[in-house]
């Protein structure tokens, strides 16, 4: 039985070093179950680097990463995905000559383990349908089933990835920059949708749109040249005079003029 109060994921001292440069330094980084954690900072900070090192993309250099009380540091990335820790990327991952609906089904498929069964009938995946209908209405995708997915507006392409990602049933899912290259309308919409989603889940997200962090982050790790600068609330982190200082002009307003 998983305590509902400890946390789900624990990271000690997580270093990769690449031909002696450290990209993530010595990072300590502990998520509470059942809430959304930010990981922000400037290009170059080592966000992206350490989503590789915990969903096992990379091996770390040194340090632990502990799961729901197991330490998977050394287990392969297939391994951690069936223990529950399910990534969306960064560009968006999904079959855009295949119909909204299919994606999800395939989505599915590889839930059930029939991944590689494209050569099946059509109608032998129908069973699957109702639930790939179901998680199309949780992301607002209800009424695109049938639309090839190439045909979709981009904010809604990052909804179909975020519904393929539930499809996993993921406990703890890392979305990649999530609201990267959008509009403010996608933006609004795929921000709400990741706290609608959010109940009952745990979120790590990577994300450098502040006002989508200000607004749903309940903790917020900022990252510099691969070490922890700062953590906590949103509104201790913004006025951290290092954050301010490491995020800089246009940056340093955007900060301090999210809501």
């Amino acid at each position: 039985m998983k305590d509902p109060t400890s946390p789900i994921l624990v990271v000690r001292g997580l270093t990769k070093e690449f031909k002696g440069f450290a990209a993530v330094s010595d990072v300590n980084l502990t998520v509470r179950r059942g809430s959304i954690h930010a990981l922000i900072g400037p290009n170059g900070a080592g966000k992206t680097t350490c989503f590789n090192l915990l969903t096992k993309f990379l091996e770390p250099t040194s340090g632990s990463i502990v799961y729901n009380g197991h330490d998977i540091t050394r287990e392969s990335p297939a391994h951690i995905a069936r223990r529950g820790i399910i990534r969306s990327f960064q560009i968006s991952a999904v079959f855009p000559h295949l119909t909204v609906l299919e994606n999800v089904r395939i989505a599915l498929q590889r839930k059930l383990g029939t991944a590689m069964h494209f050569w099946k009938s059509v109608d032998t995946l129908s069973p699957l349908d109702p639930r790939a209908m179901a998680l199309l209405d949780e992301v607002g995708l209800a009424d695109f089933a049938h639309e090839q997915t190439v045909n979709l507006p981009y904010g809604r392409k990052r909804a179909l990835e975020i519904a393929t990602t539930l499809a996993m049933e993921p406990e703890l899912m890392l979305l990649d920059e999530p609201t990267q290259g959008m509009g403010h309308e996608d933006v609004d919409r795929v921000t709400q949708l990741i706290k609608k989603v959010s109940a009952g889940r745990t979120i790590l997200m990577v994300e450098h749109n502040m006002n989508v962090v200000s607004s749903i982050a309940d903790t917020i790790t900022v990252l510099q040249r691969g070490s922890i600068l700062a953590e906590g609330p949103y509104a201790e982190v913004s006025a951290n005079p290092l954050v301010i200082e490491a995020y800089m002009g246009s940056a340093e307003v955007e900060l301090q003029g999210a809501h």
